[in-house]
């Protein structure tokens, strides 16, 4: 994120603070983002409290973790809730966005807009739906293209081969993305009848693609409550 503000100028003045810093704000705080560990969260804001100025916004990127824990723990300061990928450091990536409070919601949509595609939610129920479907998604990708890479090793490709071609792969679908064409449409333009894309993706439907991206979906959200205290571990 630092990255990504630094890089559009996002943000004029930027303290980072890590857990072996003195626990203070700096005076004149507008805004306070945790990035933190969700099980270390507690630990982590409880020394705050008292150095954070009472109108401050409080901006959690943590997953699974309550904006009413939040507000909890920081009393009186409206919370907003933002899930963003790692690609906010190149102001390439997107970002859930949710709050009861309206000022709160704005400041985050100028803090993430020039970053991020921004998307807001209409209950923070969604949050965890968001996280696994964008915040984990990249992994996601990342694993697929690790299978593949690891498939085209085993048809006769050397592992250099395999790797660069499946990062070009990769850099190719991410500028397909960046357009508007419906992802349908994206699969299309690749996958014409009775091609060897099609052939493939006939296979991946085969060997239940829409069946693992489900289960990653529910597994990542079972997860979020989880660490919320939603659901037993």
């Amino acid at each position: 994120m630092a990255e990504g503000w630094r890089l559009t100028g996002t943000v004029e003045d930027l303290t980072v603070l890590t857990r072996t810093d003195p626990p203070v704000c700096p005076a004149g705080t507008r805004v306070l983002v945790i990035a933190v560990k969700p099980g270390v969260w507690a630990e982590a804001v409880a020394p705050l409290g008292t150095s954070l100025p009472p109108d401050a916004v409080v901006l959690s990127v943590m997953a699974g973790v309550r904006a009413v824990d939040l507000a909890g723990a920081l009393p009186g300061r409206p919370v907003v809730r933002v899930m963003p990928t790692t690609a906010v450091a190149q102001a390439r990536g997107v970002a859930a966005v949710w709050s009861a409070d309206p000022e709160a919601r704005t400041i985050a949509h100028s803090l993430f807009g020039p970053v991020a595609d921004t998307v807001d939610l209409a209950e923070e129920t969604l949050m965890d739906a968001a996280t696994a479907v964008a915040g984990s998604a990249p992994a996601f990708f990342y694993a697929l293209a690790n299978a593949l890479a690891d498939a085209g090793i085993a048809a006769g490709l050397s592992p250099d081969a395999a790797a660069r071609l499946t990062r070009g792969a990769l850099r190719s679908a991410g500028s397909g993305a960046e357009t508007d064409l419906p992802i349908e449409a994206l699969i299309a333009r690749i996958a014409s009848p009775g091609g060897t894309t099609r052939a493939g993706l006939d296979a991946l439907q085969a060997a239940g693609l829409d069946l693992a991206a489900q289960a990653a979906v529910e597994a990542a959200v079972a997860r979020a409550r989880i660490l919320a205290g939603d659901q037993p571990a």
